[in-house]
């Protein structure tokens, strides 16, 4: 079945994925803030960050909440950050956007699952500078769970697995000449296995092509970084992150467009 089949279907479709977006975006956002606090996310109850208040199931409604307590706890009356509805209706907009290009499909179900661990590892390496290793055993279980549903054949597994070992090594490569030239670290052990990650699901040109826009775009973040904040470094991953998701949901036109310029 596709949603693309009966326009109704299309409609409801995308409906329920911005809720249930809504919803995941919410509990990666609570999973990312007890990571970086080396708390559990699996046990225990939502809370206000401030004073401790177990939140109720009319203060967990995604956005709706945020917006009729006016941004504050209900308890201590303390601001609740804007973080909270912002990062439930942009990963409302990821499932809608992933539902979309990727159809009722076990591809669309294991990208779903590569874009969740992306956006949780964008929260904690943005407050933490923490990428969980849990993220990459995820999305890479995954990919190995969905082969069966979407067999890309042996080339297709060879050439992703190819990817893997040649940016991840290559990178590891690069960062320990790096190291020693510059006397300190200059690519985290997390960011090296996420690029092994990405090439599982993206490959050799689908992964250049998001390395090359993670350069670019962690530059841009720095820079905008040092100037607001006065000088503190921006994290690597949600460049990476950002341009990974990217390249996943339209990176096929995009080296289609980028081929033929060369051949013309």
């Amino acid at each position: 079945m596709s949603i693309y089949e009966y326009r109704p279907l299309l409609v409801f479709g995308i409906i329920v994925a911005a809720c249930f977006g809504a919803v995941m975006g919410s509990f990666l956002n609570c999973a990312a803030f007890r990571i970086v606090r080396g708390e559990s996310f699996a046990r225990g109850r939502s809370r206000c960050p401030s004073c401790g208040h177990i939140l109720t199931a009319g203060e967990l409604i995604p956005v709706l909440s945020w917006v009729l307590q006016r941004g504050r706890c209900r308890a201590c009356g303390r601001k609740v950050s804007v973080r909270y509805p912002l990062t439930e209706i942009g990963f409302a907009l990821v499932t809608v956007l992933c539902l979309l290009r990727f159809d009722l499909t076990a591809l669309c179900l294991r990208n779903y699952v590569f874009l969740c661990c992306l956006f949780l590892l964008t929260l904690t390496d943005l407050e933490g500078m923490i990428i969980p290793d849990g993220c990459h055993i995820v999305a890479t279980l995954a990919w190995v769970a969905a082969l069966p549903f979407a067999f890309p054949g042996w080339g297709g597994v060879l050439r992703a697995l190819l990817a893997a070992l040649i940016f991840g090594g290559g990178l590891l490569a690069v960062s320990l000449v790096m190291d020693k030239l510059l006397g300190r670290d200059s690519l985290g052990g997390g960011d090296i296995k996420l690029f092994a990650v990405v090439g599982l699901y993206l490959g050799i040109i689908g992964t250049l092509f998001a390395l090359l826009a993670a350069c670019v775009l962690g530059l841009a973040f720095n820079a905008l970084s040092r100037r607001e904040e006065g000088g503190r470094a921006f994290p690597f991953g949600p460049s990476i992150a950002l341009s990974a998701a990217l390249m996943l949901l339209y990176g096929a036109p995009l080296i289609e467009w980028y081929g033929g310029l060369l051949r013309i």
